[in-house]
């Protein structure tokens, strides 16, 4: 997620936190420092976030200060630490998702380590483990969303699955983002694609055209500017109440809402979601490899994994980590979320992309 990815709720303007890492940036030098720098440069998407005190654990057990460069959404931070592979901006690069992992691999970005702790986490999220290019971080599901006040107020059945959403019913109700410039964009182009396969889907894509979807550019957009069910939507006056986000998007709304309510303002449309998986790596070139590798061993770690729910809002991929009780409860992972193997993301997903910006935006 991007994933990403990953959901924390922005409502500017509303007086609601937003849990942004700064790491620091003191120690010897700025940028990913040299070999003796005691800074570790981290570069990820927009949704980076964690505790102070988890900072602080790592900066004590290390020796490294933790500095965070934050570059966009997902897929343009990825795009971004491709193009500066020969001087990266850091030295480890967090936010690659399996929708675009084959893009960083055969372009180089990362090289070989394998983290401290990597036997550890579930079998299922582990990839590349000839070269151990990449350390699996967090996972979750790109879903729609639905505003649950204003399908009560219409008495109407909010949409369960994709093919719900081609629905008359549901005419001028969603709001998606573009799947060439956003991971969730791209990880709902993705789930459309494991449903109706490789070539229904663009027949399902034209079906929603018709039926009136919008697309702007970022979750950002989307879910606090577009979505009537946020916290950032209400306050915009947003007129659409179905929303790609994530399954863990009703959590943030209750966490993060003063005063607190008993259940989520938001729903999960489940037979919509498609998995993802997000990962890091020791970035080709590091001025400061040690601390990278410093930094991948402890974001493998339970004090790490065990942060992110309630932060980044994903789920830990480490065996045993422990997820809190109310993230579990407004938000837990879809029983059946749709999944495809990298090779064949990495065999379709630029033509994908280039056949749906064709279809959908022109």
């Amino acid at each position: 997620m991007g994933i990403t990815k990953k959901v924390t709720v922005l409502a500017v303007g509303l007086g609601l936190v937003t849990l942004s890492a700064c790491g620091s940036s003191g120690g010897d030098g700025g940028g990913a420092g040299g070999e003796g720098s005691k800074t570790v440069t981290l570069v990820s998407h927009n949704s980076w976030a964690v505790s102070e005190d988890v900072v602080a654990a790592f900066e004590k057990q290390s020796g490294y200060k933790l500095k965070v460069l934050e570059d966009g959404d997902a897929g343009q931070a990825v795009n971004k630490a491709i193009l500066t592979k020969d001087n990266p901006q850091g030295d480890v690069f967090f936010g690659v998702d399996n929708t675009l992992l084959s893009r960083a691999l055969d372009n180089g970005l990362f090289q070989s380590y394998e983290a401290k702790g990597s036997d550890l986490i579930l079998p299922e999220y582990r990839v590349d483990e000839d070269k151990h290019r990449v350390t699996p971080v967090d996972t979750g599901d790109v879903c729609v969303n639905y505003d649950k006040a204003w399908f009560q107020k219409k008495k109407l059945t909010p949409p369960k699955t994709f093919d719900d959403l081609a629905k008359p019913a549901y005419k001028d109700l969603l709001v998606v983002e573009n799947a060439a410039t956003s991971s969730p964009g791209l990880g709902f182009l993705l789930g459309t694609a494991a449903e109706y396969g490789d070539k229904g889907w663009e027949d399902y894509w034209g079906k929603l055209k018709d039926n009136g979807v919008k697309v702007v550019d970022g979750w950002e957009q989307a879910y606090n500017e577009e979505f009537s069910g946020s916290a950032g939507g209400k306050k915009a006056k947003a007129d659409r109440p179905l929303v790609v986000s994530y399954a863990s998007s009703p959590p943030a709304e209750v966490i993060y809402a003063d005063p607190r309510p008993d259940t989520a303002p938001t729903g999960v449309a489940e037979g919509t979601c498609f998995r993802q998986v997000e990962y890091a790596g020791l970035l080709s070139n590091a001025r400061n490899p040690e601390g990278g590798k410093a930094l991948l061993d402890f974001m493998a770690g339970k004090t790490f994994q065990e942060d992110m729910p309630l932060n980044m809002f994903v789920y830990p991929v480490r065996e045993g980590a422990q997820v809190p009780e109310e993230f579990a409860q407004f938000g837990p992972q879809a029983k059946e979320p749709r999944t495809m193997d990298p090779a064949k993301i990495a065999e379709n997903r630029d033509q994908w992309v280039k056949s749906w910006t064709s279809l959908v935006l022109k």
